[in-house]
């Protein structure tokens, strides 16, 4: 019998990614094609299927090797009728994807919000591997998350669970307003939307730093000048550090993971973060909640999306 292959799909605002997976979760073959995202809701569901039968033809595979197509897109979703109530960086609203695709493609289709895939793909092919119980948080623009138990991602009664950005963890003293309307959102102080407006509050504030030399500060400067001993640098690093181990600590007494996977463009900051987050975890986490648990770097870059995708016809 021929072997299973497992394709994944990444819908993003502009690109849409595709792979094939074993079933070990190892990324066999990659595609990508744009979304076309401005000629509609026709389009986008067009080039989803179009490219998903596309990386199959170009690959060593065959189509009836095809056990199922997951796949994961940025929205409010209805998971498991497969509907997308609204996407917004797509402009799709109430449209049912996984019976589109269902029908074009003969095939069993599944689909999740990206962030839940993304901490699939880490927790099946990835720095997880072979790990049944991990969270994930994705330390970009926001702070995504996703919950992995027994191998299967947490999905919650609405579909919220693994919201991790939007926990009110800051104090209300400290708080300002998440973009999601809510105060205190982790979010606002350890994604690199926040780290970039605590250092321009610095700089307006006249604190003395070398980011006030910097025209157009992104995340990466902030790190780099931290690492290079820059006073308010450093604070602000520590600051999103702080709040990032603490959320940790919560959800190692909720979960008790074994691993907790970080990635997104912050986490390269490395061991210079990450010594940091562990410091903080180990004050204020129990003792039986952290033994054995890992806070690891992810591994599969913007490739978990297309690796979780696919893992969701077998452990979605």
């Amino acid at each position: 019998m021929s072997e299973k292959i497992y394709v994944g799909v990444d819908v993003g605002g502009t690109a849409i990614k595709v792979g094939i997976c074993n079933a070990d979760g190892q990324l066999l073959h990659t595609y990508e094609g744009p979304t076309e995202a401005s000629k509609g809701t026709d389009t986008i569901l067009q080039n989803i299927a179009k490219y998903a039968k596309q990386i199959v033809v170009e690959s060593d595979f065959e189509w009836e090797q095809v056990d199922g197509v997951g796949v994961g897109i940025a929205g409010f979703l209805d998971i498991p009728n497969g509907i997308v109530k609204f996407a917004p960086n797509l402009k799709i609203e109430n449209v049912n994807l996984k019976g589109y695709l269902e029908q074009e493609l003969n095939k069993t289709v599944k689909v999740n919000n990206d962030a839940n895939v993304a901490a699939l793909g880490e927790a099946w092919g990835g720095a997880g591997k072979g790990i049944a119980h991990c969270v994930c948080y994705t330390l970009g623009t926001g702070v995504g998350g996703g919950i992995i138990i027994d191998g299967k991602i947490v999905e919650g009664y609405a579909g919220m669970a693994g919201e991790l950005g939007h926990m009110a963890i800051v104090p209300d003293l400290e708080a300002i307003q998440c973009g999601c309307g809510k105060m205190g959102c982790l979010e606002t102080v350890s994604s690199a939307t926040g780290i970039i407006r605590m250092a321009k509050d610095a700089v307006e504030r006249g604190d003395r730093t070398t980011l006030s030399q910097v025209e157009d500060i992104m995340a990466k400067d902030v790190l780099d000048a931290a690492k290079a001993g820059d006073e308010v640098a450093i604070r602000i690093v520590s600051r999103a550090a702080y709040y990032l181990g603490k959320s940790l600590a919560m959800m190692a007494i909720v979960l008790n993971p074994q691993y907790f996977i970080i990635g997104g463009g912050v986490s390269k900051a490395g061991d210079f973060l990450f010594d940091q987050i562990r410091e903080v975890f180990e004050k204020y986490t129990q003792d039986q909640a952290k033994e054995g648990v890992k806070i690891v770097a992810a591994t599969l870059g913007n490739n978990a999306g297309v690796v979780g995708a696919a893992g969701l016809i077998l452990r979605g």
